[in-house]
């Protein structure tokens, strides 16, 4: 039975791998840019083009489906990600060079820290997760699964948890986690405190998903085209005159 479901599981996943026929080119950078500008211990958001992509969004409520560490290693090494099928393995970034992305930057880590972060994520690698439990995979075959969105994020910890962990970034959170890092923790008072102190309280790393660094008011938001100077004035517009100009549609004001 465990042999027959675990080919199931890896039909599913191969499956659910597959790239979609649509998707929309909207903040795709080029990759040199995007290589000058990312440090190690960033961490990249990737809206994917697969059909698991599709679903995470959904549940997740957000545009990125997927998030990969960088760690700036040589010959294709750039990014450490865990993928449903391969589990934790190197990636380059040539590999999401098509995709829309976002760069978040954890704020102030000392460089200790940033070495005990990139060294766990390289111990990792290698790290295969178990795909016989096939309801945890079977969830993700609907783009848009009819579930509330009070319980969506709940929906990515159900079953075994194994196929979760390689789908929802939850090795990257385990791994700032482990440095004392805050990714997007709850807040509540502190009870022993008079002036209500706040606590932070550390979700478990099951629950996390890849919009929670975007979200997170502890990572910054970095943009290679504004990094690396920006001026408006010196765009080339198809039609200058049309980009000046308000739309036909639009009433004229009165005076």
């Amino acid at each position: 039975m465990n042999r027959l479901t675990a080919g199931l599981g890896r039909a599913l996943a191969h499956y659910l791998e597959k790239q979609t026929g649509r998707y929309a080119q909207f903040a795709v950078t080029p990759q040199e840019m995007l290589r000058r500008c990312l440090r190690p211990g960033d961490v990249l958001l990737i809206e994917g083009d697969r059909r698991i992509s599709a679903a995470i969004k959904y549940l997740t409520v957000s545009t990125w489906s997927h998030a990969a560490l960088y760690v700036g290693d040589k010959d294709g090494c750039d990014l450490i990600e865990a993928d449903l099928r391969h589990g934790v393995r190197y990636a380059s970034l040539e590999d999401y060079g098509h995709l829309n992305s976002r760069i978040c930057r954890p704020v102030g880590l000392a460089p200790d820290d940033i070495l005990n972060l990139t060294g766990f994520m390289r111990v990792s690698i290698g790290k295969t997760y178990d795909l016989k439990n096939v309801i945890d995979l079977a969830r993700y075959l609907l783009p848009q699964p009819p579930v509330p969105k009070r319980w969506r994020r709940r929906m990515l910890a159900l079953g075994s948890g194994d196929p979760t962990r390689a789908i929802c970034s939850t090795l990257i959170a385990e791994a700032f986690q482990r440095i004392g890092y805050p990714v997007l923790p709850e807040h509540y008072p502190d009870p022993d405190d008079p002036a209500r102190r706040e606590l932070l309280h550390i979700r478990h790393h099951s629950l996390y998903a890849p919009r929670d660094f975007d979200l997170s008011p502890y990572f910054a938001v970095v943009k290679p085209t504004i990094e690396q100077g920006f001026d408006y004035r010196s765009l080339s517009w198809d039609s200058p005159s049309a980009a000046l100009s308000p739309p036909s549609d639009q009433a004229s004001p009165r005076p």
